[in-house]
């Protein structure tokens, strides 16, 4: 590639079995078109290292890798974004993306799923834009979407909040909030939770919430452990005692 080309800046998407006891074959959450470009890449900007060199492992796999994954230049954002996330503008991504700047192209990638969605990576995305980089989405799963199109609730009209706090009374209070916006608004409210911590949410969910909103689960999605179950709280509560999966989980509310 000509040094005097700006490269590309690749958002590459993984499969969402990080963290899963089993993995789906990537060939079945990854077209070709994803891996071959992959393959190519060999600069990365990355939420984790390590879980990147088992990607490209996968990736090699059915799509040879230009150099050996030894060879690749991987660098990590920095532990503060993935705290405070980099949403803010306050980290400057720039210094990121020198080998874009020199004519190689770069892929951006998080530990499961669309980077810079419910994960770090905006920055970069954000530094590429002021750069003058070119931005490609390359196709491949994304959990919230996933989740969202199969619960059944508003996909005109819906929003992703993160994480809820961990404390039981201001977890209750913000609960309140977001049920009065699908009150309000018809607007889907998704959330995510350490894994570990699912079964604490998902119980202050079921007796916290309205009788008549409409709550959903979606564990190991794209795996064949997925499940996806929405019903009215009410029903939640009448259903009994129901364990969560240990999996990534999306949870929704809404009308």
């Amino acid at each position: 590639m000509s040094t005097h080309a700006k490269g590309t800046l690749y958002l590459v998407p993984t499969p969402l079995d990080f963290g899963c006891d089993a993995q789906a074959p990537i060939t079945d959450v990854l077209p070709q078109e994803t891996l071959r470009i992959a393959a190519s890449i060999t600069h990365w900007v990355t939420e984790n290292a390590k879980s990147t060199r088992a990607f490209l492992k996968r990736v090699d796999a059915q799509a040879p890798l230009a150099q050996p994954i030894q060879q690749h230049t991987i660098t990590e954002l920095p532990r503060e974004v993935h705290k405070k996330g980099d949403h803010t503008g306050e980290f400057d991504a720039k210094p990121l993306l020198k080998a874009a700047l020199a004519g190689h192209d770069v892929g951006l990638v998080s530990e499961a799923g669309m980077p810079a969605v419910a994960d770090p990576g905006s920055s970069v995305a954000r530094a590429a834009h002021e750069l003058g980089i070119r931005v490609v989405p390359l196709v491949g799963p994304v959990s919230l979407l996933l989740a969202l199109a199969a619960s059944g609730l508003n996909g005109q009209n819906f929003a992703f909040v993160g994480y809820l706090p961990q404390d039981s009374a201001a977890r209750t209070q913000r609960l309140r909030e977001l049920e009065n916006l699908t009150v309000k608004h018809g607007q889907t409210q998704m959330f995510i939770e350490t894994p570990y911590r699912n079964q604490a949410l998902w119980d202050a969910l079921v007796n916290g919430l309205q009788g008549n909103t409409r709550l959903a689960r979606a564990s190991g999605l794209t795996l064949t452990t997925m499940q996806v179950q929405c019903k009215t709280v009410q029903a939640w509560r009448s259903a009994g005692k129901a364990p969560i999966s240990g999996e990534p989980t999306v949870f929704l509310i809404g009308k």
